[in-house]
């Protein structure tokens, strides 16, 4: 069927799976999964194992996967965090979906994820295809203004050519930046993530694969949540350990 969504909010059992008492077990889960993580055991059978000590249903175990990792890869995202306001000259590289989708979810109640290594994340699904919702144009906007306020004033924004719609959206976002004056790049390429990782610019995303591997990252979409939508209904899943 098409995809007829004009929201990127909650899952209809979202209030129940992220009541209170869920929360609390997921957190126990996220620390059990990143104490496994961090002793080298295999993810998916380490998520499986946990999950299923708690009784995880399909949805919360993502969450769990979404919010845990190894104290290394914790330290070592951390280490390469670049912390606003951003030197004069530096051009951010726009994990485009990523951030957008996160701005998205939090602007219309979807549940957005504290994960352990600092970053927000959402639970959305787009498995190939991307439809513009209603939040989509202002989750652009707020993204344009938290930008500005960080300094990062020269962008490059990036987008999955094999996603569905990748044009479309990288359309509406060169109009936001001609309305709002702002030095940005749109590209649609092939594979966004290997110049978010191996290009010179700082990486703005939350993308697991890419924070472990790119050379220094700028923790966005959170700003942006935290700053520009504080209405966000946001699940701390960071874990007991800090």
């Amino acid at each position: 069927m098409p995809d007829r969504r004009r929201h990127r909010g909650m899952h209809p059992q979202d209030l129940r799976l992220f009541s209170d008492a869920e929360v609390e077990r997921m957190r126990a889960a996220v620390f059990d999964l990143s104490w496994l993580l961090t002793r080298g055991y295999p993810p998916d059978s380490s998520l499986k194992l946990v999950g299923d000590r708690y009784r995880l249903r399909v949805r919360q175990r993502l969450a769990v996967a979404r919010c845990a990792c190894s104290d290394q890869q914790r330290a070592d995202r951390r280490r390469r965090l670049c912390v606003p306001p951003m030197p004069e000259g530096t051009v951010v590289a726009i994990d485009g979906f990523n951030v957008l989708t996160t701005v998205e979810a939090a602007l219309s109640g979807g549940v957005i994820l504290a994960a352990r290594d600092g970053c927000y994340r959402d639970l959305v699904g787009m498995h190939g295809h991307y439809r513009k919702v209603a939040e989509t144009r202002p989750a652009v906007e707020r993204i344009a203004t938290a930008l500005q306020e960080m300094g990062a004033n020269r962008c490059r924004w990036l987008f999955d050519a094999p996603v569905s719609n990748s044009g479309r959206v990288a359309a509406l976002v060169r109009e936001v930046a001609g309305a709002m004056d702002a030095d940005w790049h749109v590209e649609v390429l092939n594979d966004p993530d290997r110049a978010l990782i191996h290009g010179e610019h700082v990486a703005a995303s939350a993308d697991s694969v890419i924070l472990d591997r790119c050379k220094r990252w700028i923790n966005l979409a959170r700003q942006v949540v935290d700053t520009h939508i504080p209405s966000a209904w946001v699940v701390d899943l960071s874990g007991s350990d800090e």
